[in-house]
């Protein structure tokens, strides 16, 4: 399919082109935020110039359902929603230009990588990841924001705010130097972090998941997009209850994944845990990761897992100062670990039971490690 074709079905109809001036002051922008924002992955800024600099870019009329820039692999273009100011174009810029930096293709010039994206899944965490980089990168300070009814703290408050707010609690556990660099070079350096730091299902669930999610972000946004048009009543009325289910399978969709990295990342830091040291250090980072995820009302997950992580610590700690140090590699001890089966997390800890029926009535608590 040629470009035309592809920009035609894509609904973007070009405007104008911009000229080389302004395409310049784009990419030395854009090479300069990036080069300065993530200087341990050793960028160019030279090189990003002239890259960026041969990109054509154009000014068009895009749907209103798009965001606010598109770029093409093709044919090496970006596609700026007409109705942006000339000023915010380098801003709106950065996420297509780490898409260009990060694309790899074969011989015949077929895209064959980008980023975390193999082709094949991985569109979801990819996005959500070069957006975070391009925030960062553009100096965006974070903000409080609901979207249906998820209270976050995001510094991408208009573009993929839940995924960007997703991939910053994984990357509380990875760091972000793996998932950059991946993000940049198209390796699987992150993948194997958070495989090491979880476990291989978790990973594949955690990118199906973004890519659903994206799925359902767009279904949604082409049913409001879709209710401007519509003049029956009843059309209406359909269009808003797509619309309202989208919502909330979005909803849904987003704590599952959540909670599901919450529960495998700290289970495993858990489970090495050698000295006294490391539980100071875990439980301090258990309690500050209530300033990373989103929350609703009613939402209790993190609350109970949090009591249970630190009940659970209780053991630990009285081992360790009875016994010393954990030897990770020779520990047969089953009250010192965290074994999580598909279902339920159980926790073999002497002082659980008995410490946390001191908060709790035994009817709640039986329920609580039921829901896990």
């Amino acid at each position: 399919m040629s470009i035309n074709s592809i920009l035609r079905k894509e609904g973007i109809t070009v405007v104008e082109q911009l000229d080389t001036l302004k395409v310049n002051t784009i990419a030395r922008n854009v090479a300069n935020k990036l080069c300065d924002a993530f200087p341990e992955h050793n960028l160019n800024q030279s090189d990003l110039f002239m890259s960026f600099c041969r990109m054509n870019m154009y000014m068009a009329s895009m749907p209103n359902d798009y965001s606010s820039a598109k770029y093409f692999y093709k044919n090496n273009s970006i596609y700026f929603n007409e109705y942006i100011d000339f000023k915010d174009l380098p801003n709106v810029a950065m996420h297509e230009c780490i898409h260009f930096v990060q694309e790899v293709q074969d011989d015949n010039g077929n895209l064959i990588h980008m980023g975390l994206y193999n082709m094949s899944s991985g569109a979801g965490i990819n996005e959500a990841a070069v957006q975070l980089m391009a925030a960062e990168a553009i100096g965006a300070t974070p903000s409080g924001e609901k979207y249906y009814n998820i209270s976050i703290n995001t510094i991408s408050p208009n573009y993929y705010p839940l995924e960007c707010t997703l991939i910053k609690e994984i990357a509380y556990f990875t760091g972000t130097y793996p998932l950059y660099h991946s993000t940049l070079n198209s390796n699987d350096i992150f993948k194997n972090t958070f495989i090491n730091k979880s476990d291989s299902k978790t990973y594949n669930t955690v990118v199906k998941n973004f890519d659903k999610l994206l799925e359902l972000e767009n279904h949604l946004n082409y049913f409001i997009s879709e209710i401007q048009y519509e003049a029956k009543p009843g059309s209406i009325k359909l269009l808003n209850k797509l619309a309202d289910s989208k919502k909330k399978e979005i909803v849904s969709l987003f704590f599952e994944t959540q909670n599901l990295i919450m529960k495998k990342f700290f289970t495993s830091e858990f489970n090495n845990i050698r000295d006294l040291v490391d539980l100071k250090i875990f439980k301090q980072r258990c309690y500050d990761f209530k300033d990373v995820i989103g929350a609703t009302d009613g939402y209790e997950f993190y609350h109970n897992f949090y009591i249970h992580m630190m009940e659970a610590l209780e053991g630990k700690k009285e081992h360790i100062e009875n016994f010393g140090e954990i030897n990770l590699f020779e520990n047969t001890n089953n009250s010192l670990i965290l074994v999580d089966n598909t279902k339920t997390a159980v926790y073999f800890v002497s002082t659980f039971f008995r410490k946390v029926k001191k908060l709790f009535n035994k009817g709640s608590v039986t329920e609580d490690i039921n829901r896990w």
